[in-house]
């Protein structure tokens, strides 16, 4: 397996894409063996700008070639399903930490690409960040939880946890860069805080994060 990513500033380093680290964590998470090509503009295959627009992450695996980061965890599961898988819980556990998560990238998306800082506009996107947040902290304070992770119980790991800590990552180096942590998460939202720490810890994201200087550079660019 191939998978291709955006490339960091240096051209040859992974980039900052959250969507790439989601299609990591799940090989990671299944123990599969794969090799990561970062790309530049200027350094993507031309068989992936002539079939396929150039979109990336990109997994080739043999013959075959996906995009779009759903899209490829979505084949990872069903294919390898016989490596370590993640867990399938029930469409109502599902729809209930799908609806805890809904919409916290581009609420962070749209805070963190903001500019001036601290105008009117600025608290107004701080506040749609603050409501996903309260969202998805009393999701992960539910009484009846017995685990960290999104769905269900939280006792098992899940696509959905593969794909939110990608995002809650930037966030957390994005509100410290760009917006003097106006946003207090281990104070305010202590189950998010304590879910990021879980996740940001587990082998997997460890072995597939890149550096809070690579975050700040995509954004800074987003920003600009």
């Amino acid at each position: 397996m191939i998978l291709y990513v955006k490339a960091a500033e240096d051209g040859t380093s992974v980039g900052d894409c959250p969507f790439a680290q989601y299609v990591r964590l799940v090989l990671e998470e299944k123990g599969l063996e794969y090799d990561v090509r970062p790309c530049t503009p200027e350094t993507k295959p031309q068989w992936l700008i002539d079939l396929f627009e150039g979109k990336m992450p990109a997994l080739r695996h043999r013959k075959e070639c996906y995009t779009e980061s759903e899209v490829i965890a979505q084949y990872l599961e069903f294919f390898f399903s016989n490596s370590i898988s993640m867990s399938k819980p029930s469409k109502n556990e599902m729809r209930s930490a799908e609806d805890a998560i809904d919409g916290i990238f581009p609420s962070i998306a749209k805070y963190l690409k903001h500019t001036p800082d601290g105008d009117e506009m600025d608290d107004e996107l701080r506040e749609g960040l603050v409501e996903s947040l309260k969202r998805l902290d009393a999701h992960l304070s539910a009484g009846d939880r017995s685990g960290p992770y999104l769905v269900g119980s939280g006792k098992e790991i899940t696509l959905l946890d593969c794909g939110l800590a990608p995002k809650l990552y930037h966030m957390s180096v994005g509100l410290k860069e760009f917006k003097s942590n106006v946003i207090d998460i281990a104070t305010s939202f202590p189950a998010v805080e304590k879910y990021m720490q879980t996740m940001f810890n587990r082998e997997s994201f460890v072995n597939t994060m890149y550096s809070s200087e690579t975050v700040v550079w995509g954004w800074s660019n987003a920003r600009s």
